[in-house]
């Protein structure tokens, strides 16, 4: 009869592997590590990745309606305020200037005439007035008679007449060439609307405008997004605002740069909820009411000028050290 050897009967087990409860007691070990930074790290932080990098935006819109003749603007290029980035055809402003000119010239030239006749008119008064006092004189010495007395009068008193005429026609001549000046003044303010400018330095983001088109008053044709300053609009919920404070410092982590974070403090906090703002808002009255955690915008600016490229729009991740 053989025998069975030790260990290998059929109610044996089989031996144990020390490896596997070595590597389950290590990753048990960095959960444990992992999950308790997790919860130290929720103590003293509130963190949201409903948020993204602001800038300001400055639209780039026509004034006066119009062919495009030239575009300037290049994608995604570089801009200072007051460059030319678009340029309109300015044929019909230039002629409405010219004749703008040509009608302020020709109120000169009547307030002139109509000066000029103030001056007349002023001293023939006079003429008429020096007759009136010598044929007053006269008339008193019975040297001429009343019925002449009476003509050098009449001619006097039209005298006068004719010179508050000339007056009045004078200053309605000086109000033709304020009106004239005006018209002059705005046709030339037209015309410089046919060349568009940067209303700020910045890049431009987005464009739409080509040559050939015909854009009219207000319309949007470059997006520029401001050079000078971003910031971060961070989303919290409600419920994460209870210790969030101005002043707090944050950790920015950038989704574009991982791995890298920004400095950053909160600014300030909004008086409202995104969703008062929103097309429909949310009225609880209605009796449809279903109790949803509100997100609050925070701002937060950054503490120092990032070192990359960051762009209006990139989703970020904030932590706000709140203890």
């Amino acid at each position: 009869m053989e025998e069975v050897p030790a260990g290998k009967g059929s109610g044996s087990k089989p031996p144990v592997n020390p490896m596997r409860y070595l590597v389950l007691g290590i990753l048990l070990a960095i959960g444990l590590v992992f999950g308790g930074m997790k919860l130290y790290h929720s103590f003293l932080y509130e963190e949201t990745d409903n948020a993204q990098i602001e800038g300001d935006i400055y639209p780039v819109i026509s004034r006066v309606p119009g062919k495009v003749i030239e575009v300037m603007a290049e994608d995604n290029g570089k801009v200072a305020r007051g460059d030319a980035l678009i340029r309109l055809d300015s044929l019909d402003f230039v002629v409405r200037r010219d004749a703008a000119v040509a009608a302020l010239e020709s109120a000169k030239a009547s307030a002139e005439a109509a000066r000029a006749a103030i001056t007349a008119a002023k001293a023939n008064e006079r003429k008429l007035q020096a007759d009136l006092r010598r044929s007053r004189n006269l008339q008193e010495q019975d040297v001429i008679s009343k019925a002449e007395l009476d003509a050098v009068t009449a001619g006097a008193t039209g005298s006068s007449a004719e010179h508050a005429g000339a007056s009045g026609q004078y200053r309605a001549a000086l109000a033709l060439v304020k009106v004239r000046e005006a018209e002059l003044q705005n046709a030339r303010l037209q015309l410089s609307y046919t060349t568009i400018t940067a209303p700020a330095d910045g890049h431009v983001a987005r464009k739409n405008v080509q040559p050939g088109q015909f854009v009219q008053p207000g319309q949007w044709l470059i997006g520029l997004v401001g050079s000078s300053e971003l910031w971060v609009v961070a989303n919290f919920k409600e419920t994460q605002l209870t210790n969030i404070r101005p002043g707090q410092k944050v950790d920015i982590k950038v989704d574009a740069f991982p791995g890298k974070s920004f400095e950053g403090r909160v600014e300030s906090i909004s008086s409202g909820t995104g969703s008062k703002f929103s097309l429909l808002p949310p009225d609880n009255a209605s009796g449809n009411f279903v109790k949803v955690a509100q997100r609050v915008p925070v701002k937060i600016v950054f503490t120092e000028t990032p070192d990359q490229p960051l762009a209006a729009g990139m989703s970020v991740v904030a932590d706000v050290r709140v203890k």
